[in-house]
């Protein structure tokens, strides 16, 4: 087989390849700048945590994004020192050898990658946990009930409860006051207790860090401690139907006097009682019925 004539002279691509790194470095410095309008440099760029548990999610997030960010560092330095030390001279006549083997170094870009994983795995288990965990008692229980495509909430503890509809966006200011809104009370434990009357949707409220699927036939559960007073936005994160997008609502979080004034509000109304889970299309499992106390019987 014959070796290629290296000596022979290239078209000269510098100039293209410069106005195309030029563009790339462009696109990168405005994704950058446009994702700092999400969140603080100190948050990662996320939403500012509104519980205690979303501090540790943003730990996480800024430590491995560190961790990325310096193996890239790393990664970036030995390609460039690689193609400085490396290129081809004037007077090379002859490609070099192209297939070598280092197996010090073959060992190595085994061992780091897979100690990396197992170091992300321990702290995103670790969190995941402690996110999860639902053994201490809950000051507020809230059974959410999510339905193509609206919310219910059962304010399981105060016996109440509020209907959501579905979310008529007209594109005019003030269109968020008609979406169904669950009140919390600032500095006290909440449990949500997710259950779906259809299919499988998720509850997520962006400025918590935390969300959950909301499965037909089964219960999931998480507690925040919310820290601060104010409304924030809440959605379902799993595409659900042709109305997914308009599966809005609102959150209040509010001192705890206001809470019960709500609740108080809620039951001269007459939402008193539960809105019954026996209601889903795919009945709560055996197993979980004890979890929420409007499961209702098979």
């Amino acid at each position: 087989m014959r070796q290629l004539d290296v000596s022979a002279p290239r078209p000269n691509r510098r100039r293209s390849v410069s106005r195309r790194s030029a563009t790339g470095f462009g696109l990168a410095v405005t994704t950058l700048v446009l994702s700092g309008c999400a969140g603080r440099a100190q948050d990662g760029f996320l939403p500012r945590a509104a519980t205690e548990g979303g501090e540790r999610v943003t730990s996480l997030w800024n430590g491995a994004w560190i961790a990325a960010l310096a193996v890239g560092v790393i990664t970036w330095g030995l390609i460039l020192w690689c193609v400085v030390a490396y290129r081809r001279k004037k007077d090379d006549t002859e490609l070099p050898v192209q297939l070598r083997y280092n197996v010090p170094m073959e060992i190595l870009y085994t061992v780091v990658p897979v100690f990396m994983i197992a170091v992300l795995f321990y702290y995103t288990a670790r969190d995941e946990s402690a996110l999860l965990d639902t053994s201490k008692p809950a000051d507020v229980v809230v059974n959410v009930v999510g339905k193509k495509w609206s919310w219910d909430f059962n304010y399981v503890k105060e016996q109440t409860y509020e209907s959501g509809t579905q979310a008529e966006l007209t594109g005019e200011p003030g269109a968020e006051k008609n979406l169904p809104t669950l009140y919390l009370p600032v500095g006290q434990r909440t449990e949500f207790v997710l259950t779906s009357r259809d299919v499988i949707h998720s509850f997520w409220v962006p400025a918590f860090l935390q969300k959950l699927d909301m499965i037909p036939g089964r219960v999931n559960r998480f507690q925040v401690v919310p820290t601060e007073v104010g409304t924030f936005k809440g959605k379902c994160a799993e595409l659900c139907g042709a109305y997914h997008s308009q599966m809005l609502f609102n959150v209040k979080v509010v001192p705890p006097a206001e809470y019960q004034a709500h609740i108080a509000e809620l039951k001269a109304q007459g939402n008193t009682g539960q809105l019954d889970n026996s209601l889903n299309v795919n009945k709560v499992m055996n197993e979980d019925q004890h979890l929420v106390p409007s499961a209702g019987s098979n």
